[in-house]
């Protein structure tokens, strides 16, 4: 897995990618501190406001800015965005009215709702070998979950020495190594339709997802992945601390159990995927995301109070391994699914579709969780998520082609959907799977 990062480019952007997960998540620490500093009680309404605002961002806005990102050269667009997101962590420590917070958090995730997508989509034009992409895709999946165990705890032990406004210096640290890292690099050029104008760009990235079969069967997933996985971060605190009446270091062990599976499961899918294809790969995960949520629900119902602690942490591994066997691949889909020039609309397309799920989510676990039993909210969020798993089995085709050939005798010749890099002209169009919203329907 590691050998990737042989790539003086994608080692450079991936410890990018590393720096601001861990300045992100030093950043999500001090946010709730400096709630509680201003509105005492009201904290946690101020943290939910915000956690709304970032979604709402990012299912709006990631889209919007993929459309009018190709405007732009690829290494300025991440670097200034960058630096904006940069300059706002500098801002947050000196705010001492609760609307600063609100307009700042969406300044600043509506950057990152321009950056990532962008992030994501360059990826697979720097590493074109399918199993080095992979390999990329598990790493990141690997650096998600390291930033989630160790930032919290790297945060407690800051916040004791130089208490939590420091933090803030933390995230604008990150965001600017990662900027030098960006600036370090040269990155490849997509080549890009001028003559098409940004708001039918995002038409046509909307359009290629949604006719695309497994895409919409990746959609379906989005929300498996985000009922079970909002049971775990919104419920665990409540199922750990106030139902079984354990500590915080073993709130702390439970989402360590979640992560570790997680971890776990990305350093397996790499070599699962050499054996098994995207679709078997994904559907089984998705497929046990419910049925986990409905074991666990029976054996909270039935086992002695001294078996639920144990029960958890192995349904909580058994979860996170099962959302990584969804998450890891879908890269690789989308990838696959468009060429080089749409991949950013297809990437924004995704994390804004993906985003809406645990929009849904969230909210649903919350309420759930205060309104009813452990059980019953593991139950419905299960009955929420089992839908959408078999929806998944029944939009992607069993006989998923990888390649398709279309001929297009009517396009110009220059054309860039029949010119390879190289300028040479094929009179045919080779996409993986994904159709071009000019295309009829298959």
């Amino acid at each position: 897995m590691f050998s990737v990062l042989d790539n003086r480019t994608y080692r450079h952007l991936f410890f990018a990618q590393v720096v601001a997960l861990f300045g992100t998540g030093l950043m999500t620490v001090a946010l709730a501190l400096l709630a509680y500093e201003i509105a005492g009680a009201d904290a946690g309404v101020v943290l939910g406001t915000a956690l709304a605002i970032k979604m709402l961002v990012y299912v709006a806005l990631s889209p919007v800015a993929a459309g009018f990102a190709a405007r732009f050269p690829r290494r300025g667009f991440l670097i200034f965005l960058d630096l904006v997101r940069a300059s706002v962590a500098l801002a947050l420590p000196f705010v001492d009215a609760v609307w600063q917070i609100y307009v700042l958090i969406a300044l600043l995730q509506s950057a990152s709702a321009a950056f990532t997508p962008t992030f994501q989509a360059t990826i697979p034009d720097i590493l074109t070998d399918e199993d080095d992409y992979t390999n990329a895709l598990s790493l990141s999946r690997l650096a998600y979950d390291i930033e989630s165990l160790l930032s919290p705890v790297i945060a407690a032990l800051l916040v004791g020495l130089i208490g939590f406004h420091w933090l803030f210096t933390g995230t604008f640290a990150g965001f600017l190594i990662s900027a030098a890292l960006v600036v370090s690099v040269i990155l490849p050029t997509a080549n890009i339709e001028t003559a098409i104008s940004p708001l039918q760009r995002i038409q046509n990235g909307v359009r290629i997802y949604l006719k695309t079969p497994r895409l919409r069967a990746l959609m379906a997933l989005n929300l498996t992945v985000a009922a079970s996985g909002a049971m775990v971060i919104v419920n665990g605190v409540v199922l750990v601390k106030s139902k079984l009446g354990l500590s915080d270091a073993d709130l702390a062990l439970s989402m360590a159990a979640y992560g570790g599976g997680s971890m776990a499961a990305a350093f397996l899918v790499p070599k699962l995927l050499k054996r098994y294809t995207e679709r078997s790969l994904m559907l089984f995960g998705g497929a046990m995301l419910p049925t986990l949520l409905l074991v666990f629900a029976a054996l909270y119902s039935n086992l002695p109070e001294q078996a639920i602690w144990p029960a958890l942490l192995v349904s909580w591994t058994i979860m996170g391994a099962s959302m990584s066997a969804v998450l890891v691949p879908s890269g690789r889909l989308l990838r696959n699914s468009a060429h080089a020039e749409d991949r950013p609309l297809v990437f924004a397309a995704q994390f804004a579709l993906s985003h809406a799920g645990w929009l849904i989510a969230y909210p649903l676990a919350g309420w759930l969780g205060s309104a009813a039993s452990i059980p019953q909210t593991l139950i419905v969020l299960a009955l929420f998520a089992a839908p959408a798993a078999l929806a998944a089995a029944w939009l992607w085709p069993k006989d998923d082609q990888r390649f398709i050939i279309h001929d297009h005798p009517d396009l110009p010749p220059d054309h860039p959907h029949l010119v390879d890099s190289h300028g040479n002209r094929h009179g045919h169009d080779f996409v993986i799977d994904g159709l071009h919203p000019n295309w009829p329907d298959r």
